[in-house]
């Protein structure tokens, strides 16, 4: 069991309720950014030999036991931003790396979270290198986690996301449902990421039946309560 204090939540934690995101500037230490990296390239896997193929326009790469990247999944701001979310106990889901291949990375505006109506999950994006509209960097739409977003048309959707951009070490942390989506890596410079994932308790038993399409080994046996 490990307890979160809200005394760590970023100043601009508002910005999860009305937003839906918070984009937390130099989170990583400086000095854990070349062992990040070193994990990211250490576990890379080409596209089909994972249980279930993944994109050809992305580089994929299995992270989740490196203490290096666990110890990232738990630094105090980003634990008590996602408490600040979920507001209930929750657990570290899932961890891997990505990078968008040059030419690559565009999606279309997604959510993540397993059902709108619900706030289930956060997704924490680790920047490993500086990224921007250039190299693929992610786009989210303000506010459109919230049930009356539903209603948006792709058109409208499109019109309000704007394209993050930073360095290594900041982390883009936000309520699965909000829309959010890759660009294209036009310049093809890095843009590697760990993806996080926490969730609710009682989705524990679906991440754990998918563990080896997954490529996980992790536990995920740790709680994450609130004071």
């Amino acid at each position: 069991m490990s307890l979160v204090s809200d005394v760590d939540a970023p100043d601009n934690h508002a910005d999860l309720q009305t937003e839906g995101y918070v984009l937390l500037r130099d989170a990583v230490p400086a000095a854990w950014i070349e062992p990040l990296r070193d994990a990211f390239e250490t576990g890379y896997r080409p596209s089909e030999t994972w249980p279930a193929p993944r994109g050809v326009d992305w580089r994929h790469a299995v992270v989740d036991v490196d203490p290096m990247v666990q110890k990232v999944c738990r630094l105090p701001v980003m634990l008590a931003a996602t408490h600040q979310i979920l507001r209930q106990p929750f657990f570290l889901a899932h961890i891997d790396g990505r990078e968008p291949r040059q030419g690559g990375g565009q999606q279309t505006l997604h959510r993540d979270g397993p059902d709108i109506r619900l706030t289930e999950t956060v997704s924490a994006l680790v920047f490993l290198d500086p990224f921007g509209p250039e190299n693929g960097a992610t786009r989210i739409a303000p506010g459109a986690h919230r049930i009356g977003s539903l209603g948006l048309s792709d058109a409208e959707a499109e019109a309000i996301a704007v394209t993050t951009a930073g360095e290594a070490g900041d982390i883009l942390l936000f309520d699965a449902n909000l829309l959010h989506g890759g660009t294209l890596n036009r310049s093809g410079a890095p843009r590697r990421s760990l993806l996080v994932t926490y969730a609710i308790l009682s989705l524990r038993d679906a991440y754990l039946s998918t563990r080896e399409l997954r490529l996980a080994t992790a536990g995920l046996d740790e709680v994450f309560f609130g004071d």
